[in-house]
């Protein structure tokens, strides 16, 4: 376990340097080592750099891709929770309508013109609830005879996501021109960073969520095994799944508050990392969450650089390489 984590985190760090060189004007490894390094305390280096190289890297390549890898790893976990929570591969927070949900909750703090309340940023807040009331909503849609078949709640979120994006795509279209265009931009997925405030209060959440998410692992290890063998084992079903589902939902809607909505990073990545390493939650959460933030900082790499100088959302190329593999594995598991 250590010797993955080890290596993941070490890939992680080399796509990071790749990525930070990569641009309109790109900088060598050396130099972006040079210019992080020159930032320290007690640290003094010769410049051998250009200052807008400086700009690039230190205001806007690297906080994109602090922002892709805190987001990536937490729509991981989410998606290892709801895989493990539903027992299908096939659940994650797009598919559910969880992210869609967090949308509409933005989109409502937006129209409402609803910045903050006493310097906290209320954006996470509103994409928070609406996610956690879309995983509700599903819940209560899927639950025949006191109990929630996987493959109604599955079906339940396709309808409840796309019921939601209609509600989305009716107040985006009642709103001034410029004002739909962002929120357009903006629901496609995209990395760039904005305020301050919002980003910070995101990521804090996001990170939260997951911590606590990684000691769970052994519980959702036995309830992979059924409710009621978990029961029989010590498990307190009914309060780890609340408690893991209004996590997975924090994380999604704090994910969603900065970026928009990135689908299938909570797919594929879980559904690759199980295939390589087995099924223990205890070390498929951390090594999920840091192939997801592999995944989403190339996945934005290419984004931004595939057109250059313009950009596409990050969200198309998550989708373009999502939704290829979810046929596969729809295709799969009833083969």
């Amino acid at each position: 376990w250590l010797l993955w984590l080890i290596s993941l985190f070490a890939l992680l760090l080399i796509v990071v340097i790749i990525s930070s060189g990569i641009g309109v004007a790109d900088i060598s490894p050396i130099k972006i080592i040079h210019i992080v390094a020159n930032r320290l305390p007690f640290v003094s280096i010769e410049k051998d750099w250009d200052d807008s190289q400086e700009l690039a890297l230190m205001e806007w390549r690297l906080p994109r891709i602090a922002i892709g890898t805190i987001v990536g790893g937490g729509l991981a976990i989410a998606g290892v929770v709801f895989q493990a929570l539903l027992r299908n591969p096939l659940s994650e927070p797009y598919i559910l309508g969880v992210s869609s949900g967090g949308s509409l909750g933005a989109v409502i703090a937006i129209i409402l013109g609803i910045g903050s309340i006493r310097g906290i940023p209320t954006l996470p807040v509103f994409a928070f609830l609406g996610s956690l009331g879309s995983i509700f909503l599903v819940y209560t849609i899927a639950r025949v005879g006191g109990k929630s078949p996987t493959h109604i709640i599955l079906l339940a979120g396709v309808i409840v996501n796309a019921f939601f994006s209609a509600l989305i795509m009716f107040l985006v279209s009642i709103i001034r021109e410029n004002e739909a265009y962002k929120f357009i931009l903006w629901s496609m997925g995209n990395l760039a960073p904005s305020e301050t405030n919002l980003t910070l209060f995101s990521l804090g959440l996001a990170v939260l969520g997951g911590i606590i998410l990684l000691f769970y692992g052994q519980s959702f290890n036995l309830l992979s095994m059924g409710e009621e063998t978990a029961t029989e084992l010590g498990v307190e079903v009914e309060r780890v799944k609340k408690i893991a589902f209004i996590l997975a939902s924090l994380i999604t809607g704090a994910c969603v508050a900065i970026c928009g909505i990135i689908g299938f990073v909570g797919l594929i990545v879980p559904h690759i990392v199980r295939m390589i390493i087995g099924a223990d939650h205890r070390i498929l959460m951390p090594t999920s969450a840091l192939v997801g933030a592999i995944f989403l900082v190339t996945a934005d790499t290419i984004a931004r650089t595939i057109t250059a100088p313009s950009e596409i959302p990050v969200g198309v190329v998550t989708a373009l390489a999502g939704a290829p593999f979810f046929i596969y594995l729809l295709r799969k598991k009833h083969s």
